[in-house]
Formats: structure tokens, C-alpha cells, sequence
């Protein structure tokens, strides 16, 4: 087994490893890496929209981890693999190495890891070693990765454009604090007065870019173009109502009934980008959260609802809509720190 280069990956850290692609240690090659994901995780979810997004599909294959069980409350033995590819729809055999459980590929790389064995995970065939764990910096660096092999309509998606990058890079520590991770922190909190903080800038941002995506028109969160702000704001509002809105009893609102703007934003990017629609698979989403996390839902009930699950029909013009908002005070008030961009 090739060992990892050290500036990748430190194992005192127990910090995953942070690769790049094209680099020296891993070039440009199609077929050579091969992705770890699973349907139900956001986070896993941003790669593989990007992987559909720039026609990826044929340059890197994939191995999917059931929704569940997960294992104890530590996390042990984690996600693991169907026994073949039949078992449960959407979810595949580990393609690679034929383990059962994805800890032992992380083993493979490092047998002293000491991190969580999370998704999305991607591996170098060729060295025998992982090149990244860390999705948001897969979501930085992975859509123009193989641009050199692309032809120039998929070579000049840029979903992190020089004359955009001031505004994403204002937008992108709220949005991930206080949506992305903020339903987690709303969901997992284990006291009332845990929740009651941490729900809340869940709705204030949720506020913010109601009145942003309107500020700019649409259909994209900063107007005409498609960023990495899109990938990472679809990969949780896409399970917002089905499942973050009595799972995690982020309830002050719903998207599709109190941010119509928002709304018709998730409808354009569902059923307008291909890639989205691709990588969504509400079965996978459903039943991760509701069947492994026994704390929260311990009868494993899996609701049949929302239905549908994204309403059709995105109206083009998004200045015929009114923009929406959850008015609770507190909302409000965190709302109004947020700052404009």
C-alpha cells in the first residue's frame, strides 16, 4: 500500500486529508479515482452534484452506503455497504475493495485513523490512498479539476467565477454556519434551551436569502449564474420540508409555504439542472434520517409525506412573486445582524 504524502493527511490530527486535484501527487486522469458517497448526506450530496454537473460520471465511479443503520451513538461501525447491489435500491457494493463496511476503507489509507468515517470520501486507484474527505473543499476545487479533459461547453461551467467570489465568500460562512450545519444544531440539541438558540438562525437566514435571491432576480442565488452557493444551499433546502421540518422540528416555517421565493428557486434548480434532480433521492434521504437516528425517532416511523416532494412548475419570472419570511421576532432580530451583501 502506497503511503500518503504527510501534507495531505496527519494522523495525530484525526483531520481526514485534504488533496487536490490536479496536483502533482494526483493529476488530471480519467478513471483513476473513484468516490465514496451516500445518497442522504448533504455534504456527500454537493460532490455528486458537481460530478453530474461537469459530466463526471465517466471519469469518476462511485460506491453508495445504505441509509442505514449507522451503528451506536458513537458512530460504530458506521455507514456500511449493501451485499450486492440489489439489497437496496440506489445503494451499491464497494466496488473497489469489496469491504462491507466504508471504516475499512478508511483503514486501508491510514490504519491509525482516528477521524470519523464519513461521506463523501475520494480515493486515488492508482496510489492506493484517499485524496479528499472534506466536502466543501471538494465543492471548491472538484468542478474545475478536469477541466483540461472536458470539452468547452462543460470546461467553462465555473461555479466560483473571479467576479463573484467577494460575494460568495461574504455569503458562504453564514450560509454554513446557521442552514447547512444550523439544522444539525437545531436537530441535535439536547435541551430546550439548546434548541430554542440554535433554531433560530436557521429561519434568519433563511430570511436573508429569501430577500437576496429576490435582490438579484433569479433563478440563481446570485442572478443569471450558477456558484457553488447553489450546490451548497440545495443540498439542504432540497431536504428541508421532507424531512429537517419535523425531524429536526425546524417547524417556524416551511420553504414552500412561507419563502416563495425560495421555494421557486429549489422548483427551478429541481427540475431545470438536470445534475440536481441526478443526484437527489429522497428514498435515501427519508430513511437515513428517520431510521438512524434512534434518539430522535426511536419507532424508526418513516413519514410518507410531503407530497410531492418538490412542487412543479418554477415560474421564470421571479419578480411576479412576493418575497416571504418567517416574522418571529427573534427571527427577525437575528436576521437584521446578518450582513448585506
Amino acid at each position: 500500500m502506497t503511503a500518503h504524502p504527510v501534507a495531505i493527511h496527519d494522523p495525530a490530527t484525526a483531520d481526514g486529508w485534504h488533496g487536490l486535484i490536479p496536483g502533482e501527487e494526483f493529476p488530471a486522469e480519467k478513471g483513476r479515482y473513484h468516490l465514496y458517497i451516500g445518497l442522504f448526506c448533504p455534504f456527500a450530496h454537493r460532490a455528486n452534484f458537481v460530478r453530474h454537473l461537469k459530466g463526471l460520471t465517466e471519469f469518476i465511479d462511485i460506491s453508495i452506503v445504505k441509509p442505514y443503520p449507522k451503528g451506536d451513538a458513537n458512530g460504530w461501525p458506521g455507514w456500511r455497504f449493501p451485499e450486492s447491489d440489489d439489497e437496496y435500491p440506489g445503494a451499491t457494493v464497494d466496488h473497489l475493495f469489496g469491504e462491507n463496511y466504508l471504516h475499512k476503507v478508511y483503514f486501508r489509507a491510514d490504519p491509525e485513523y482516528k477521524g470519523r468515517y464519513s461521506v463523501p470520501l475520494l480515493w486515488d486507484k492508482k496510489t492506493g490512498t484517499a485524496v479528499c474527505n472534506e466536502s466543501a473543499e471538494l465543492l471548491r476545487w472538484l468542478p474545475s479539476a478536469f477541466n483540461e479533459l472536458l470539452p468547452p461547453s462543460l470546461a467553462s461551467i465555473d461555479l466560483y467565477p473571479p467576479h463573484l467570489r467577494e460575494k460568495i465568500d461574504a455569503i458562504t460562512p453564514w450560509v454554513q454556519s446557521d442552514v447547512n450545519a444550523g439544522v444539525y444544531k437545531a436537530g441535535f440539541a439536547s435541551n430546550q434551551e439548546d434548541y430554542d438558540k440554535n433554531v433560530v438562525p436557521v429561519f434568519g437566514a433563511l430570511n436573508k436569502l429569501e430577500r437576496l435571491v429576490a435582490q438579484h432576480g433569479g433563478p440563481f442565488v446570485l442572478g443569471q449564474e450558477m456558484t457553488e452557493l447553489d450546490i451548497r444551499l440545495y443540498a439542504t433546502l432540497i431536504r428541508f420540508d421532507t424531512v429537517y421540518v419535523q425531524h429536526f422540528k425546524c417547524n417556524l416555517g416551511t420553504v414552500r409555504h412561507d419563502y416563495p421565493i425560495l421555494n421557486n428557486w429549489l422548483k427551478h434548480m429541481y427540475w431545470n439542472v438536470p445534475a440536481a434532480r441526478e443526484s437527489t433521492n429522497f428514498k435515501h434521504i427519508k430513511e437515513n434520517y428517520t431510521k438512524s437516528h434512534y434518539d430522535i425517532n426511536p419507532k424508526a416511523i418513516t413519514p410518507m409525506g410531503p407530497f410531492p416532494d418538490v412542487e412543479e412548475h418554477p415560474e421564470p419570472d421571479f419578480g411576479k412573486l412576493a418575497v416571504g419570511g418567517v416574522n418571529h421576532p427573534a427571527v427577525l432580530e437575528y436576521e437584521a445582524m446578518i450582513p448585506d451583501v
